[in-house]
């Protein structure tokens, strides 16, 4: 999608804080964070939500996975714990039309939803 704003980061149109990279994802910090730790971790193919997922994107899947673990890793967190939220469509929150997970940590968090 050429005005897919995750897309043009993945292209390197846009400079982000990366964080991540391998053959099919990609993870930078957020630019607007919800938490000391707020880092998007998404495909470098274009998926538009979790629904469009499909069988053929189970490589992804997997190294989107590997990411997270790695990344907590790296950031320290994978002791302490974090959180994964992914929204899909407007009703759940989704603002940029590109499949990503928002992995947040840094701090304690409750029940209440970001």
């Amino acid at each position: 999608m050429e005005d897919c704003i995750f897309c043009k980061i993945i292209n390197k149109e846009i400079k982000t804080d990366l964080v991540y990279e391998n053959e099919n994802v990609i993870a930078f910090n957020d630019i607007n964070p919800k938490a000391p730790i707020h880092v998007l971790i998404i495909p470098k193919k274009h998926i538009e939500t979790v629904l469009d997922l499909n069988t053929e994107d189970k490589e992804i899947i997997a190294d989107i996975y590997k990411a997270i673990k790695e990344i907590a890793k790296k950031l320290n967190i994978d002791e302490q714990g974090f959180r994964l939220i992914t929204n899909c469509k407007e009703y759940g929150g989704q603002e940029v039309m590109h499949l990503h997970i928002h992995l947040l940590a840094g701090k304690k968090f409750g029940e209440n939803i970001i």
